[in-house]
């Protein structure tokens, strides 16, 4: 078993336990660590592929690379910009839910709720 053969299995390997938690989780802030981590395992097999085709023999594309790259950048900047509104879903809500059933309103201070 090579090198490259061994990083392609842990990237599919990453995207399977990606999968499975983005599904099986209810939690918000996990289901966003389960798609970081699936999309690192895309982003290894995408670079394994690319890798594997320069080894052949074909001519070294710097396409993919930079398309991982890009893929990284933009992956950061959607788990930033989730975490912001799962953090605003608790300033409105006062809980970390996706079951709008729920979702109550906090009383405010010095009133009681009736």
């Amino acid at each position: 078993m090579t090198s490259a053969t061994l990083a392609g299995l842990v990237g599919a390997a990453l995207v399977g336990l990606g999968l499975y938690g983005l599904v099986a989780n209810p939690q918000p802030l996990r289901k966003i660590l389960a798609f970081n981590l699936m999309g690192s395992g895309v982003f290894l097999v995408f670079g394994i592929v690319a890798r594997k085709g320069a080894a052949v023999g074909l001519q070294a594309d710097p396409v993919p690379q930079a398309m991982v790259i890009t893929g990284i950048v933009v992956a950061f900047a959607a788990s930033a910009l989730a975490v912001a509104l799962v953090l605003r879903l608790f300033e409105d809500t006062g809980q970390v839910t996706l079951n709008p059933e729920a979702w109550t309103k906090p009383p405010e201070d010095g009133a009681e709720a009736g």
